[in-house]
């Protein structure tokens, strides 16, 4: 499902819809099935990413003179709360699991110089769009692996879905319509975050050439829908801006 429309809600009072996580009971179990180390292994996963953008939000919502005030001010705020939540949430659920939280790593949101997101609002605005872009896709690409726990699945979709909303707002704030077209990755990305949007001018769904069912054609198709990324080239994009473990 492509990034939907800002809802009027949201252009009223720069609110995201109201979205409520299952509660812990609902999401946990024993952890006696063989996939459950393979669903911990998702929600660590998720965790990672998670730090990531509570970590960005959280300093950039307190870094003084960097947010304009007004919309832009209440939409990374609201945000930011998201990610801490989405944290929190994640590591209540793996501990319920009977798993280890992953640590959170040590991040360099300026790639050792190569961005100012932090003095520089637009670099700061094209890292959070790279950011929830991959996201949307993270999410996505680790349905597969949830299916056969219905409760982890239901959260990290419901997740996924804000995410999206997330992507959309950040998107919308740069000037962007609110999805991607093809594989572009939009005006004044770096170059650097191209890994983001590769694959996403893919027009096969479901076996299915769209080109074929539909007159829109192949920008409007891809407008249609989001493509996954898969867990390595995920930890490709995060990993830049993780600074490695001394061991």
């Amino acid at each position: 499902m492509k990034r939907s429309e800002s809802s009027p809600i949201l252009e009223k009072n720069v609110a995201f819809a109201a979205y409520q996580l299952p509660s812990l009971q609902q999401v946990s179990r024993k952890p006696s099935a063989a996939h459950i180390p393979t669903v911990l292994g998702v929600l660590n996963f998720a965790l990672t990413l998670e730090f990531l953008e509570a970590e960005y939000y959280t300093t950039g919502i307190n870094t003084p003179g960097l947010i304009p005030g007004g919309r832009d001010s209440a939409v990374f705020a609201t945000i930011e709360k998201h990610e801490v939540d989405h944290v929190a949430f994640l590591i209540k659920v793996i501990e319920s699991y009977g798993g280890t939280p992953v640590a959170k790593p040590t991040f360099d949101f300026t790639v050792g110089g190569a961005f100012s997101p932090f003095t520089d609002y637009q670099q700061f605005l094209a890292l959070a769009q790279a950011f929830e872009d991959t996201g949307v896709r993270a999410y996505k690409g680790q349905a597969g692996n949830l299916i056969e726990e219905n409760g982890v699945l239901t959260a990290a979709l419901q997740i996924h879905s804000v995410e999206a909303r997330h992507a959309s707002e950040v998107r919308r704030l740069r000037g962007l319509k609110g999805w991607i077209t093809q594989a572009e990755r939009g005006m004044g990305m770096p170059e650097a975050t191209q890994a983001v949007y590769d694959g996403e001018d893919n027009l096969i769904q479901g076996g299915v050439n769209v080109t074929t069912v539909t007159p829109i054609g192949s920008d409007g198709i891809t407008e249609s829908f989001d493509e996954p990324l898969t867990t390595d080239e995920v930890l490709t994009i995060a990993g830049l801006f993780i600074v490695p473990s001394e061991s």
